[in-house]
């Protein structure tokens, strides 16, 4: 323990006055940065900062860059959008609760400042950390972690608020400065639990030997006119001019799909997993290299690829960048077929049934509300035999390829040649809806007695009733007795961007 006796020490008082030196200097500093920036005058400025800062006032220059964002359809700048916002909470909670009590510092003084620059209403909170500030700081610092491009347009928007803040004389420039290194934190750590895209490890898999078309010369793409978003189609033909664009109806899609593998370099799809599983199924059969353009609801197998849009695919097709990716196979019976994404048995076929039957009645939405109801009460699950073991599930589950997830992101695959099935199960009992949740956010190896999960190249089922559903890659078809699943490792040459 320190006596305070110790501070008659010369040598103490010596340390300490040095310390108050160093910080009454640095106080000075900032005295004087803000006279400077008071006394100048910069053309056009005395509209747009005071403006800038006021817009800015709980946030709302923020959720409207949010929504003009979210607005362009585009995946990554939604992303983007919500990483921005969320980072901003944190931000904005932190200096409201911590940051302005543990500095009680005061607000500048305005006489130097001009009347017109002045806000009409003046801040009374202390004036340590810029809230401001950290608002702008984390907005643009979370929109740049998960799109840099995005980022370069929303910086210097930031960078005007901050400055305004000292412009219009309600913080002096250390108070932005502290505000905006919280900002740029607090991004950080939303970061740390909902990782971006890019942190996720590149699998590493060499490429695969895909022709580079220029201009598109060689490319034929064949478009669902009833996906939701086909028009990407066009918008992709304006990069690659010497491509051919196909449309038809989804009953007339796999014939024209077979037309277009006859004459095509490469084969081409825009639509969703549904209609890419029935363009992969050709281009297997033809031998092709596949494109493929998101153009439904989901596109599951599309952003896995790191495809979001038309630029991500014009990239990699100009420049030839493509993997060559496994394939899940499933054979039952009569019936057999491929899938990209997952394939599912027990509560998710029937519920996606049960949603088509009441969605001509009552739309959409309140069919899927109406189906999960219907079957998450009922007290009938599967019955199955898998290793020599008769038992009732509620979910089988297989990904073509691994799952995974970290901090609070959805899970995605990142590797899709890993020759790998991963399968979930949700075990039969009471409480199927605790159950399935349990099996949805479970570890890739956890096992309990709810759900197990394991890692496998083949999979075998027995003992299904006549008639089961099964749901594989949006589609759903009845199947019987035995169920085989197992996988044509890298048989699909498919265009990939490498900044993914």
């Amino acid at each position: 323990m320190v006596s305070y006796d110790a501070f008659a020490d010369p040598h103490v008082r010596g340390r300490v006055a040095v310390v108050d030196a160093g910080r009454s200097r640095l106080v000075a500093l900032d005295i004087a940065a803000f006279d400077a920036v008071a006394g100048r005058h910069w053309p056009g400025a005395d509209p747009l900062l005071p403006w800038l800062s006021r817009t800015a006032d709980h946030s709302v220059l923020w959720c409207a860059a949010a929504g003009a964002m979210a607005l362009t359809r585009s995946p990554r700048a939604r992303r983007a959008a919500l990483r921005g916002l969320a980072s901003l909470a944190l931000a904005s909670a932190t200096v409201n609760t911590v940051g302005k009590r543990a500095v009680r510092r005061a607000r500048p003084l305005r006489d130097a400042v001009p009347l017109i620059r002045q806000l009409n209403r003046q801040p009374f909170t202390t004036s340590f950390p810029s809230g401001h500030s950290a608002s702008a700081a984390a907005f643009a610092a979370g929109v740049a972690l998960e799109s840099p491009r995005w980022g370069a347009v929303v910086a210097p928007v930031a960078g005007a608020v901050a400055l305004s803040r000292v412009y219009t004389g309600v913080h002096y420039p250390a108070d932005v400065l502290a505000g905006a290194a919280l900002g740029v934190g607090a991004a950080f750590a939303v970061r740390g639990l909902v990782p971006t895209r890019d942190q996720l490890p590149s699998p590493g898999r060499p490429p695969a030997e895909v022709p580079a078309l220029r201009d598109g010369a060689g490319l034929v793409m064949v478009v669902n006119s009833g996906a939701r978003t086909a028009d990407r189609a066009h918008l992709l033909l304006a990069q690659l001019p010497g491509a051919e664009l196909v449309e038809c109806e989804p009953a007339a899609l796999g014939e024209e799909l077979e037309k277009a593998a006859e004459r095509a370099r490469v084969l081409g799809v825009c639509g969703g997993d549904g209609t890419v599983n029935t363009a992969a199924r050709v281009a297997l059969r033809h031998g092709l290299p596949l494109a493929v353009l998101p153009g439904g609801t989901l596109n599951h197998f599309a952003y896995d690829l790191g495809v979001e849009g038309e630029r991500d695919l014009a990239q990699a097709i100009t420049r030839g960048e493509a993997e060559a990716v496994d394939v899940g196979r499933f054979r039952a019976g009569d019936t057999d077929g491929v899938f990209l994404n997952t394939l599912s048995l027990g509560v998710y076929p029937e519920l996606v049934r049960r949603r088509d039957h009441w969605a001509r009645r009552v739309g959409g939405w309140p069919a899927g509300m109406l189906a999960a109801a219907d079957v998450l009460g009922a007290e009938h699950p599967l019955e199955v035999e898998m290793g020599g073991q008769r038992r009732p599930l509620w979910l089988l589950f297989a990904g073509n390829g691994t799952y995974h997830r970290r901090g609070l992101s959805p899970a995605r695959r990142h590797d899709l040649a890993d020759g790998l099935l991963d399968v979930r199960v949700a075990h039969g009992g009471r409480g199927p809806g605790a159950r399935l949740l349990a099996a949805a956010v479970a570890g890739p190896l956890s096992r309990s007695p709810a759900h197990a999960a394991v890692r496998v190249r083949r999979l075998r089922v027995h003992s299904l009733a006549p008639g089961t559903p099964l749901a594989y890659d949006g589609e759903v078809v009845p199947v019987g007795r035995e169920l085989r699943l197992d996988k044509l490792p890298g048989a699909l040459r498919v265009y990939r961007p490498r900044h993914t």
